[in-house]
């Protein structure tokens, strides 16, 4: 079994990815963890640098934790990527960052967060980064 971290390179991926491996640890798992691009964007911002993976393989593997870093970019949503690597790692739980919003942003949540939290078969943890 696996805990998969849906991991983007912003403020909330240091919470979500320590909670992750929390988790990981407490239930002597693997750590999945799908970095991908919506679309085919290289340029997309949500992608993570391969400097930037390294040090996410190092926490984990520092923590003890058995890690598997995913980076597909095949043109399908970020959404798919997850739901499907979370069915063929039989992971346990998702794990996803979220950042604090907008009344406007609150109600839309975003698409991506929203449709791994509603079609995903198991459960989906919100993780947000503390107060500055």
């Amino acid at each position: 079994m696996t805990i998969l971290l849906a991991y983007t390179a912003n403020a909330a991926a240091d919470a979500a990815l320590s909670f992750a491996l929390q988790e990981a640890i407490a239930h002597s798992c693997a750590l999945v963890v799908v970095n991908s691009s919506k679309g085919a964007a290289l340029g997309d911002p949500h992608l993570a640098s391969s400097e930037q993976l390294a040090t996410v393989r190092k926490i984990a593997e520092d923590a003890g934790v058995k890690v598997e870093l995913e980076q597909p970019i095949r043109g399908r949503d970020v959404e798919e990527e997850v739901l499907e690597a979370a069915e063929r790692h039989e992971a346990r739980m998702i794990v996803i960052g979220t950042r604090r919003r907008s009344a406007m942003g609150k109600f839309i949540l975003g698409s991506t967060a929203q449709r791994i939290l509603m079609e995903a078969e198991v459960p989906v943890v919100a993780v947000k980064p503390p107060l500055s």
